[in-house]
């Protein structure tokens, strides 16, 4: 019996695997271990990344009860409470952290965000208007004056 013998007790071990995949019996078996591995990464999944949902709470900071009970409070204090629309569980989602200061984002403080934000550029524009306008009249006075001194030095 040689390294290279087709009839060696490592040859009979490659033949039952392929035995085993030839009739189907060891696809069963991978498949019925997958299904157990990839059940709990499901289930650990919220509802909310693999379904349609719907805000039933808006942002509201975590009470001291909530902070010390619910995961979701503890990166920011702030969380949703969401409805899946599938599954029809109600859980809770972490605000992630906004650069105002304030975790929740309501509708309210975004138009506010946004108006002050439109009236700085207006101000910023009206200033480079005035200034624009000054440094033009400046310009003019010294192209009237170039031409005059060159009309009287004729």
């Amino acid at each position: 019996m040689g390294p290279r013998d087709p009839t060696g007790p490592r040859c009979y071990a490659l033949y039952a695997v392929l035995g085993a995949l030839a009739c189907g019996l060891w696809p069963a078996a991978m498949a019925a271990s997958d299904e157990r591995r990839s059940a709990s990464p499901v289930a650990a999944t919220p509802c909310w990344r693999v379904e349609d949902f719907v805000v039933a709470q808006e942002c509201t900071r975590c009470s001291s009860f909530q902070a010390k009970t619910i995961a979701e409070c503890s990166p920011t204090g702030f969380i949703e409470k969401i409805s899946c629309a599938t599954s029809k569980r109600d859980e809770f989602k972490r605000v992630p952290n906004s650069p105002y200061g304030c975790s929740c984002r309501s509708a309210v403080m975004e138009a506010h965000v946004f108006w002050r934000f439109v009236g700085t550029m207006m101000c910023v524009a009206t200033i480079f208007a005035v200034l624009v306008v000054c440094r033009q009249r400046v310009l003019d006075r010294k192209a009237l004056e170039k031409v005059r001194k060159q009309i009287e030095s004729i």
